[in-house]
């Protein structure tokens, strides 16, 4: 649960820009949670927690060790990698659905806070067969260019769970770096790919048992 009697009176703050986003104590960790969703991505400076859900989709965590501040993406679709914001661009690059502008966006506010772009630690997940749509494997298509996008800007990935045929709940440290992965059976499976499938029709046109994985 994400409230109960150990909240504080005040969750840390948000950086600018991240005020709107399902954030709230989790008892389980002591710790604030930011809940994200596809097409949002969130970075903090605190000890927190961010959570997302994935299927097809991929979420990139990314920090800098060294100053603690780091953050979480969730994209659905790589975008145009054909040309790009400079590199990546493409005609919908300013968009967060597309991880063009998920990895560009999320490394440039981590980057704002002090960090250094050579001390980046990258680790990747989800990237599941899940969908039953029309977008030729989406998932790898997804992993594919998270592995070109970290290859191209000179960032070291540090671990990733990605592809295979099932969701993940994934929960990011980044003040310490350890990611939690729990893949989802196949009730859960079924609920998010249909989630996953609304959402890509917006494109074209938005504790439960299991194991759990340790990414230190």
């Amino acid at each position: 649960m994400m409230s109960g009697s150990m909240q504080p009176a005040r969750l840390p703050a948000t950086l600018p820009g991240f005020e709107g986003l399902a954030r709230a104590w989790n008892n389980t960790h002591n710790l604030c949670m930011t809940k994200i969703l596809p097409g949002e991505y969130y970075v903090t400076t605190h000890d927190e927690v961010i959570t997302t859900v994935l299927g097809s989709c991929i979420s990139a965590c990314i920090r800098d060790p060294m100053t603690g501040t780091g953050g979480m993406n969730h994209f659905m679709l790589p975008g145009d990698t054909t040309k790009s914001l400079e590199k990546w661009g493409g005609v919908d690059a300013s968009a967060t659905r597309y991880g063009v502008a998920a990895m560009e966006k999320l490394i440039n506010d981590i980057l704002k806070q002090g960090a250094r772009k050579s001390r980046l630690e990258v680790k990747l997940f989800g990237g599941g067969h899940v969908l039953d749509m029309k977008l030729n494997a989406v998932g790898q298509r997804n992993i594919q260019f998270a592995r070109d996008f970290a290859a191209t800007e000179g960032l070291t990935i540090t671990s990733e769970d990605l592809g295979d045929v099932f969701p993940r709940k994934v929960n990011y440290f980044p003040k310490t770096g350890k990611v939690m992965v729990r893949r989802l059976r196949a009730l859960q499976k079924r609920v998010i790919a249909d989630t996953e499938n609304q959402y890509a029709n917006t494109l074209t046109k938005k504790s439960e048992p299991g194991d759990i994985e340790l990414f230190g």
